[in-house]
């Protein structure tokens, strides 16, 4: 079970297809040329592009509705704070949290994880452990590196198998008693790999532990139920949601989030302040230190209204038939090896020419117009455990086409005759 709420289809259990002519027109910079070709734009895990309407609701905020929020009395601030609170009620609805207190806007799924390494993880002693896999982008990897620093504590790291699937039974016996709490991705970054979240839940909260879920690569793609998952915490970025740089989602469960103390101090995180102490705001306010990303947070309600009505069981249906389409073809290539081959996975290629630098591999294919990541994607220990430098990573969007990875396929061809002479 991959734990993933997928939208309900339509009447006969089949998702509607996605007219993506339509819908790329919607994302402007799908229009333009590169290097004199159509761009083919592939690096959809790093950054999603953006529909006009994302660009359309941060353009009127600053147009129209420019103040600070919470701070005011007059008609600006006001207008400013009813469509900033809105958007927490749009996130609360996307990812079906029980209380829009639990969602706390911060920079990113990387400031999330710090935020709870650093508030949470005030209470780790010496010998606690901290548990990951091995699939972990650095900013999940980092921030318990320096929690472990400060407090004693031990990082434990879950293994992969060769398809780059955790071994369930080796993280259920890192569970110990001193087990503090469990990181890990919901869908890897560098392999696309889909964890049984639902499962690693279950046998960590068997043990009283929480659960903190990366869900930066999960929900571009399928609906994220937190209350079904049942984690403690989720995090997630607007960027590869369609939406802005720059604002992200903590979720957390309110007993969770009402016990852990402020990580930042300043303006709106406070009810009163004194020289002799200072009584601390409700949540999620108590998260949210100094002028949060108005325009940010309004523009990532927008992309989620976007996807909402372009309906998420039609994406997902959409990019895992382009997936099929480039593995078929990865297959039938000569000398291409794939990397992270799970049996489950998200809309992301990722692989290796043995012989040809991923760098090179991606220098060529933008000479062709095909926008590609290569290079360790901040997974680097993942990268040394299957013995790579760098792999090149395709990623497949909702206006992806299946000539899209046609034309990806031509480009490696290209590739290829470039280095074979």
């Amino acid at each position: 079970m991959n734990a993933l709420r997928v939208a309900a289809p339509a009447a006969g259990g089949i998702a509607p297809p996605l007219d993506v002519a339509r819908l790329r027109a919607d994302f402007p910079i799908l229009a333009r040329e590169v290097n004199g070709k159509p761009l083919v734009y592939l690096d959809n895990a790093a950054t999603s592009q953006k529909p006009r309407c994302v660009i359309d609701a941060q353009a009127h905020y600053y147009a129209q509705l420019n103040a600070n929020v919470h701070r005011g009395v007059h008609r600006l601030s006001q207008e400013a704070t009813d469509a900033f609170e809105a958007a927490r009620d749009t996130v609360q609805r996307f990812v079906n949290a029980a209380r829009r207190e639990e969602i706390v806007f911060v920079r990113g799924t990387t400031e999330a994880i710090n935020l709870v390494a650093n508030s949470f993880g005030g209470r780790f002693r010496p010998g606690d452990e901290i548990l990951i896999t091995a699939m972990e982008h650095h900013s999940n990897i980092v921030p318990w590196q320096l929690a472990c620093e400060r407090s004693g504590a031990v990082l434990k790291v879950a293994p992969v198998n060769d398809e780059g699937e955790l071994l369930v039974a080796e993280f259920e016996h890192l569970l110990g008693n001193r087990t503090r709490i469990v990181a890990l991705s919901h869908v890897s970054n560098a392999l696309g790999t889909i964890n049984p979240v639902l499962e690693l839940i279950d046998m960590a909260h068997a043990r009283g532990v929480p659960v903190l879920l990366d869900g930066a690569q999960a929900v571009p793609h399928v609906a994220v139920d937190v209350q079904a998952l049942d984690c403690d915490f989720y995090a997630f970025s607007a960027h590869k949601l369609y939406g802005p740089t720059g604002i992200g989602v903590l979720y957390g469960k309110a007993a969770l989030l009402d016990a852990m103390p402020p990580w930042q101090g300043g303006g709106d995180m406070i009810r009163q302040v004194s020289f002799a102490g200072t009584t601390y705001n409700e949540l999620p306010y108590k998260f949210e230190a100094g002028t949060p990303d108005i325009a940010g947070a309004i523009a990532l309600g927008a992309a989620i209204r976007y996807v909402e009505e372009t309906g998420i069981a039609a994406i997902a249906a959409h990019e895992h038939a382009l997936l099929e389409h480039a593995t078929r073809q990865a297959r039938a290539m000569p000398g291409l090896r794939l990397v992270g081959t799970a049996r489950n996975k998200a809309a992301i290629l990722s692989f290796v020419f043995d012989d040809i630098h991923a760098h090179d591999v991606g220098t060529i294919l933008d000479h062709e117009g095909v926008a590609v990541r290569t290079g360790h994607h901040c997974a680097m220990p993942l990268m040394e455990r299957f013995g790579l430098p760098a792999t090149v990573r395709a990623s497949f969007a909702m206006y992806n086409t299946h000539d899209e990875v046609d034309a990806l396929f031509a480009a490696l061809r290209r590739v290829r005759e470039v280095f074979d002479g």
